[in-house]
């Protein structure tokens, strides 16, 4: 996992909490060894490490020994890991908005039958996916659903609005077609 900024703390406490019982262990790589420190503690499934992101031959070290690579670093140092993830067949998960280079690099991406899962944040991520789950409910049910309201940051964007099926297309790269949330509904922006 890259990053152990403030947006990291519960995703590490919950894979460290998860790490025996699952047989993982956690890597943690932050640009500040305290911040790694403090997110660890003494969890014995952790290893932290420290060096700038930018070093090419520190990243590509821990990706390639990784099951699968977490990044939540700033979004404009996602494509540093993600050209490493594709180099060495590495799944990708962040919770940043998929950039024009990572969208460079989804025919490599598709070639090697690999998961960049993005967007995975509050925004849009956790509300599409919240979303999806009742919309899912709903139909289960034979319910109808007349319109769509949206309470959180993940707006549709406004050349999207009555196409809102699409939203959600470049969420996941390779699974792009499994995604398709809406046909198309009232959307309202609060």
């Amino acid at each position: 996992m890259f990053g152990a900024g403030k947006s990291a703390t519960f995703l590490i406490g919950y894979l460290l909490q998860n790490a025996l019982k699952e047989n993982w262990t956690v890597t943690v790589v932050d640009a500040d060894i305290s911040q790694v420190q403090s997110k660890i503690g003494n969890a014995s499934r952790s290893i932290a490490a420290c060096f700038d992101i930018k070093l090419v031959k520190e990243r590509q070290a821990y990706i390639e020994q990784a099951d699968i690579v977490i990044s939540l670093l700033p979004p404009s140092l996602h494509y540093l890991v993600a050209q490493d993830c594709v180099q060495f067949k590495k799944n990708l998960l962040t919770a940043s908005y998929i950039d024009e280079h990572i969208k460079s690099i989804e025919p490599e991406i598709l070639k090697n039958d690999l998961l960049f899962l993005c967007e995975m944040g509050l925004d849009p991520g956790i509300d599409h996916m919240s979303a999806k789950k009742m919309i899912d409910d709903i139909h289960g049910e034979k319910g109808s659903i007349q319109s769509f309201i949206s309470h959180c940051g993940g707006l549709v964007a406004d050349q999207l609005i009555g196409h809102y099926s699409i939203i959600c297309f470049f969420t996941t790269l390779h699974f792009r077609h499994f995604f398709i949330l809406l046909v198309s509904y009232t959307c309202i922006r609060k």
